[in-house]
């Protein structure tokens, strides 16, 4: 939980044992009338036992886990809503083996725009925000209103060339 809050700090994270119906209960609030959840996730974590779980039922075919690895296994094949008591939705998706983002720059420059309003203010429109004169990111880091772990992590995306360079353009 630690380390999904450095990424977006205030993230409500909430931790249910899917196999508990009051533990799972906590997740309700999402999913009222009029409301559609997906539920995402690696193959075998158990979304389906949610389901199944939040719905009161074993409709959901579900597996064991293995013994060999203590790992789920891969058992839900096709997308599927399910409809809850109190009126919300639950979209079941099969297990994930990769993601892929589309338009994740803007996405990115939101959930980071803390970062790219700071950015907006260094002395240098080319800034790179390591060691530059006037880096307002670094002043920003120094003074405590933005932390390293979330600069970490906003430069580690724009390497992996999910958003265009963290150079913003600047404001006239």
């Amino acid at each position: 939980m630690t380390a999904a809050r450095t990424i977006e700090p205030g993230l409500r994270i909430e931790t249910v044992n899917g196999r508990n119906p009051a533990s799972a209960a906590r997740l309700a609030v999402y999913c009222g009338k009029g409301k559609t959840v997906a539920l995402l996730g690696s193959s075998g974590v158990g979304k389906s036992t949610l389901v199944n779980t939040l719905r009161g039922s074993d409709s959901i075919a579900t597996q064991a886990i293995r013994a060999s690895d203590d790992t789920g296994r891969h058992t839900t094949t096709v997308r599927e809503m399910h409809r809850l008591d109190h009126g919300g939705w639950l979209l079941d998706t099969p297990g994930m083996r990769e993601l892929q983002l589309s338009d994740a720059g803007a996405g990115i420059a939101e959930v980071f725009d803390d970062f790219v309003l700071a950015a907006e203010d260094c002395r240098f429109s080319n800034c790179a925000h390591t060691s530059e004169l006037g880096c307002a990111v670094q002043a920003s880091i120094a003074d405590g209103k933005l932390t390293s772990e979330r600069f970490n992590r906003w430069r580690q995306l724009a390497a992996e060339d999910l958003v265009a360079p963290v150079y913003p353009k600047r404001r006239r």
